[in-house]
């Protein structure tokens, strides 16, 4: 939190604690992933009664982690992927401060190189931290951008990333899609591929299927925005280790009853203002409150199964959300190392169908144990918005290792496994107006998780962090207990002279 310009959005006042209430009131959290374990924290330091139900048997939802085998019988952690935590991630990071106040389990990587088909590249290295410094020196040093492209920009066009407005920018740009908002602002297709398909491929989408509101909130947030910049940390253990096993704990200290592998079936509005929550057992849970923090199907499918939750234009909202296309990861853990110079994360553009690539025994503790005990390396390939797993697919990952890494060519993959999921949620152009929101009809039940509408300059983990402290937040105020304060980057454009040409571009324009 170095950033003196982050916001600051106080909590609604209240009593301090549930205790000072004449019942203490019970809380059903449904999801542990980020955005229900930190609706879960935020309850039981209030005092409240917590049930935590999660339908894996690990927590961390989809950056959680599990163990697999190697043929040889060693045990190995595995989870769905890469994951950055950037510095403006402040209500995470502040939630993960509550098991390690130095976030000593997370350890900066200073620098993740894009590489295009033509053998380009951009890196994030020594950017001075300043808006609009930041991103006018990646312009000025990329390979794929130059003076004359700055002057083709239409400046009418390109004008909401410099005002980025939240939630104004999604009510200007959430009907057009990111790619044709690039190609109308005329930004050089190559530099496209680097600069901005970097964001995209965080929602685990093309541009062509990504609103163009998500793209400009993403550039504000990263890049206009913030001065805390695009250098971000890793995880220095497998997330269950490192993260989400110590917050389970943590909770249970404060009294969170945790259940991992229950699904949840159904909830029911009981008088006067309670619930039912009846889980897969068909054991019920009497509540005052409940967090649905799950991912959409799960969502969709509680909801509709659910009695009292009758609101037809609130159940229409859930029935329209819908997840990103599939995503895949092939872990390999291959006999020899890769060479010493190559980074930890390599991001690529217009290597269809590899997206990034990552080096585990750079940074993960127990693949370096690995790579150091065997001689090997454990390597990790991505590609987003694929039709489905296939052997071919693989195929091409792997040749896509060995062009850009050709001493891999040579490995013997000791070990392979490989996922392939498609439970993010869709980030459409069009969705925003639709997407339900934290609070809904119904006082005591919230919604969270990264799929859930907030009108704060949030994203990807932080969404789902955000949206559970808010969920968390609308339960205590129903109770009549404070919430909690929580952070973001400025809510529009922060540089006062990108602010006044924007505008005078859209006067011009108007008159």
């Amino acid at each position: 939190m170095r950033d003196s310009r982050r916001v600051l959005h106080p909590a609604a006042p209240g009593l301090p604690d549930a205790a000072a209430l004449p019942t203490r009131p019970r809380a059903v959290v449904i999801g542990a992933g980020i955005a229900g374990l930190a609706a879960a924290a935020a309850l039981a330091e209030r005092g409240v009664a917590v049930d935590l139900i999660e339908k894996q048997n690990y927590l961390g939802g989809r950056v959680g982690g599990w163990r697999e085998t190697l043929p040889d019988g060693t045990p190995v952690s595995m989870n769905r992927g890469f994951h950055a935590f950037f510095r403006q991630y402040y209500n995470l990071r502040n939630l993960l401060r509550r098991i390690d106040p130095d976030l000593s389990m997370l350890s900066p990587l200073d620098d993740y190189p894009l590489v295009d088909g033509q053998g380009r590249r951009d890196t994030f290295r020594g950017l001075p931290r300043t808006p609009p410094l930041n991103a006018v020196a990646f312009a000025l040093r990329s390979p794929t951008f130059r003076l004359r492209d700055l002057v083709r920009l239409d400046a009418r066009a390109a004008a909401p990333l410099a005002a980025v407005s939240v939630p104004q920018t999604y009510h200007e740009l959430d009907d057009l899609d990111a790619e044709r908002f690039l190609r109308d602002i005329n930004f050089p297709e190559a530099a496209r591929h680097l600069a901005f398909e970097v964001f995209s491929r965080s929602f685990f989408t093309r541009p062509a299927a990504l609103s163009a509101a998500e793209l400009a909130t993403m550039f504000h947030i990263y890049f206009l925005g913030s001065s805390e910049g695009l250098v971000f940390d890793v995880a220095t253990a497998d997330f269950d280790m490192a993260l989400w096993r110590p917050l389970g704990e943590h909770l249970q200290d404060l009294g969170v009853r945790v259940r991992t592998g229950t699904a949840v079936r159904h909830l029911a509005v009981t008088a006067p203002g309670g619930f039912a929550v009846t889980d897969e057992a068909g054991t019920d849970i009497d509540a005052d409150g409940v967090v649905l923090a799950t991912d959409v199907a799960a969502l969709q499918s509680i909801v509709a199964n659910s009695t009292g939750l009758d609101d037809p234009g609130w159940r229409s909202r859930i029935d329209q959300m819908g997840t990103a296309a599939p995503f895949l990861v092939q872990r390999l853990w291959l006999d020899r190392p890769v060479r010493a110079d190559r980074p930890a994360f390599l991001g690529t553009g217009g290597q269809m169908p590899l997206d990034n690539v990552s080096v585990l025994n750079r940074y993960e503790r127990e693949a370096t144990e690995w790579a150091e005990r065997t001689g090997g390396s454990v390597v990790e390939l991505h590609a987003y918005s694929v039709a489905e797993d296939t052997p071919q697919l693989r195929r091409d990952l792997v040749a896509r290792l060995h062009a850009l890494y050709p001493e891999t060519s040579s490995a013997r993959v000791v070990f392979e496994q490989t996922l392939c999921r498609n439970d993010c949620p869709r980030l459409a152009p069009g969705d925003f107006g639709s997407r339900p929101s934290v609070i809904s009809p119904y006082p005591g039940l919230a919604l969270a998780g990264d799929g859930i509408r907030i009108d704060l300059p949030v994203a990807l983990m932080e969404r789902a962090a955000t949206t559970g402290l808010a969920a968390a937040n609308a339960l205590l105020d129903h109770f009549g207990v404070r919430g909690h304060d929580m952070y973001t980057v400025p809510v529009r454009g922060r540089s006062r002279v990108l602010r006044h040409l924007a505008g005078r571009v859209e006067r011009g324009t108007s008159q």
